[in-house]
């Protein structure tokens, strides 16, 4: 008797499984207070800013202004990803957290262009600082962008967008603590061409930052295998199942920024040993990889002859 295809469609919430979800309520919450907290003090740094004639001060007013765009942009994101699927949209709308991630990473790129300008503008033709104005503001800075990064740190051990909010807020807090320096320094010798040295370094770490982060949203919009999974693992992983004879049309990617997909075709010639390998695979890739939603489609020997692709044309 030929064997039928089958496959199972497993939802999973892998990878979790030893922490405790960071609830959307909690999300919510945590994103509001650091937009106001940020938004408030991206305002008063920028007014401080040209006040004083500190490019340092606006430099980082506009990382923290992208900064509120990013979480507003985040927190959108997440709002729609949670939305359930509809006729038209069949996969929901997670993936709207990738796009939020690029739109995010080509803003701060702009920014920082600007910026960079400026910067050289002032080397060549300096600007009086105020300097003890500066390290107030931005030592304002260092526990508001601290503050906003303890909200996040609890959620960010289990989920990659709110990880790299956490991480985007710490890094803020190191540079406004770099714009301290500099305030010292300009008050202490009169040096005023430390500003906008200070604002180039501020920009060049926003873009060393930036373009990871611009890197890894577009290996998501082309559906790149996630960063950390080795395909060739996951392929040895199932094809080390008993009663798995190969492994074919293997895909893997990030459904949202946050949630892993998997598909591909096992070779199973005994049709009892069915139910046993899904229940196998599902559990092995959950487990080892937080594979959180896969696809596994079963085959007997003879079904797999007139497959396109094998393993090694899919990897």
């Amino acid at each position: 008797m030929p064997c039928d295809h089958q496959h199972d469609h497993n939802h999973g919430h892998a990878g979790h499984r030893h922490h405790q979800h960071f609830a959307p309520e909690r999300f919510d919450r945590a994103m509001a207070i650091g937009v106001g907290l940020n938004s408030t003090f991206v305002i008063i740094e920028i007014l401080a800013g040209f006040w004083c004639g500190s490019l340092a001060l606006v430099a980082d007013a506009g990382h923290n202004a992208g900064d509120v765009v990013g979480l507003l942009l985040a927190w959108g994101a997440s709002r729609l990803a949670r939305r359930p699927p509809t006729p038209r949209y069949t996969w929901g709308f997670r993936r709207s957290t990738i796009y939020a991630a690029f739109a995010n990473a080509v803003l701060l790129i702009v920014a920082c262009g600007g910026i960079l300008w400026e910067a050289v503008h002032r080397l060549r033709e300096p600007v009086p600082v105020a300097g003890p104005w500066v390290v107030v503001v931005a030592a304002a800075g260092v526990v508001i962008n601290t503050l906003t990064a303890l909200l996040f740190i609890r959620g960010s051990h289990t989920d990659a967008n709110i990880r790299g909010a956490f991480l985007h807020m710490a890094a803020d807090a190191a540079i406004s603590a770099g714009v301290v320096v500099a305030g010292i320094v300009i008050a202490l010798t009169g040096l005023t061409s430390i500003d906008p040295l200070v604002g180039i370094a501020i920009t060049l770490a926003i873009l060393a930052s930036t373009w990871g982060l611009l890197r890894e949203s577009i290996d998501l919009t082309l559906d790149a295998v996630p960063r950390g999974i080795d395909p060739t693992a996951v392929t040895d992983l199932l094809a080390a199942i008993p009663g798995v004879s190969e492994v074919h049309d293997l895909h893997v990617w990030n459904a949202s920024t946050s949630e892993i997909s998997l598909t591909v075709h096992l070779v199973v010639p005994d049709e009892n040993g069915h139910q046993r390998v899904l229940a196998a695979a599902s559990e092995d890739l959950r487990g080892r990889f937080g594979i959180a939603h896969t696809t596994i489609q079963l085959e007997c020997a003879e079904a797999c002859q007139g497959c396109p692709q094998r393993s090694a044309d899919s990897l």
